[in-house]
């Protein structure tokens, strides 16, 4: 096992009716003036905003509050945020909402802790970030595990870029979650969830490092308990003990709990990340799409990893790792298509000419200067290749 420093200095506030505790946090938390972050109307419409707000007011907590925060995240917006509310005293950010409004409240909160630079510069690696304001988050979606991890990605409209910034300053003081909250989500919605949430897991669990007894079995446990109340959910949206396993699975596997001890990968998140800021797919999808072609194209540097992944997870009791590994891959593509999720580009965006790839995996390089994941580090020719084998 690596060394490792492991601190997780968010509280969660986990049950029915919580989010009416808001105030309270942040007034626990040191907030005394606080920018509201939502999406979209239904935080609206069904009341929540009202109650979250309310719970303010009852705290004599000063509040402005900025929504239409979209899926993918963008720059301009939040950038408009700052600039909006840059000397009006605020000091605290509360995102109401998954992890595009949590990501947008931690980019925010960067920005003004740091005068004159602008927001983007932080995602694109020409600013270093050195402090942010406080932020909380009150979670409807079990998704991005954004209320406790340390990272935040935005879009940036104009180039299609999509970027990530992981520091400490970006973990939320504290994390409010309803399951209950969750009942009215499209389907679409809980399948990406559910995506997202294997996927931080698994980006952690394909690694060079691959012999930490506890983290593994972590790991491989909060991928069962993923798959199987993902289902449960999918046909009963309104179970709150799926509901509930689901969204606390969401914040354990981004709070790097399951990585702990080993060298992160996340090839598949930067992979997915350039086709969804090229074509704005969801987060998840652009992820279902990626993995099974990923792990093709990596398993023969260690087929006994995806054998183990295939034994522990999956319950498949091949002896043999190549034949194993394989049977791994197909069952993991059979529940993302059980649960609705796309496995090709021709599935969402159709089949696209060579020239996207081409620019896919340009993208994903930084135009041929870095190579990703520690699995099997691949490079932008890897990278084309990869985008290729989805490309239909």
């Amino acid at each position: 096992m690596n060394s490792f420093t492991y601190c997780i200095p968010t509280k969660v506030i986990f049950g029915p009716g919580t989010e009416t505790q808001a105030g309270k946090a942040v007034r626990e938390a040191g907030g005394t003036s606080v920018l509201v972050v939502y999406g979209g109307g239904s935080a609206v419409k069904s009341g929540l905003l009202a109650r979250v707000t309310a719970s303010l007011d009852a705290e004599g907590l000063p509040w402005q509050a900025v929504g239409g925060v979209q899926p993918n995240p963008l720059v301009d917006l939040a950038q408009q945020a700052v600039d909006r509310v840059r000397g009006t005293g605020v000091d605290f950010l509360l995102a109401v909402g998954g992890g595009s409004v949590i990501d947008t409240a931690k980019a925010i909160a960067i920005t003004l802790a740091h005068d004159g630079i602008p927001l983007w510069d932080f995602f694109c690696g020409k600013a270093k970030v050195t402090g942010a304001l406080s932020v909380g988050a009150v979670l409807t979606i079990a998704a991005a595990g954004s209320e406790t991890s340390d990272s935040a990605v935005m879009t940036n409209g104009s180039t299609h870029e999509k970027r990530g910034v992981n520091t400490p300053f970006n973990r939320p003081r504290f994390a409010i979650m309803n399951p209950e909250l969750t009942y009215t989500l499209p389907p679409r919605q809980t399948a990406c969830g559910i995506t997202d949430i294997m996927m931080h897991t698994m980006d952690r669990y394909f690694t060079c490092d691959s012999d930490n007894a506890l983290t593994d079995a972590l790991a491989e446990a909060l991928l069962r308990t993923t798959i199987h109340y993902g289902r449960v959910a999918m046909a009963q949206p309104e179970d709150y003990k799926a509901r509930s396993e689901l969204m606390w699975c969401g914040s354990l596997s981004h709070n790097d709990l399951t990585g702990l001890g080993q060298t992160k990968d996340f090839s598949v998140h930067q992979l997915g990340h350039e086709i969804s800021g090229m074509f704005d797919l969801p987060h998840g999808e652009s992820l279902s799409i990626m993995w099974p072609a990923w792990a093709r194209y990596v398993c023969p540097a260690d087929p006994a990893r995806f054998a183990r992944f295939a034994r522990e997870v999956w319950g498949i009791a091949e002896e043999d790792d190549e034949k194993a590994a394989e049977l791994g891959i197909q069952a993991t593509e059979n529940y993302f298509r059980e649960i609705g999720m796309p496995l090709t580009l021709g599935d969402r965006v159709g089949v696209q000419g060579a020239e996207v790839l081409t620019e896919l995996a340009r993208g994903c390089s930084r135009s041929g200067s870095r190579r990703v994941g520690v699995f099997r580090p691949i490079d932008q020719e890897d990278m084309y290749r990869i985008y290729a084998m989805v490309n239909r």
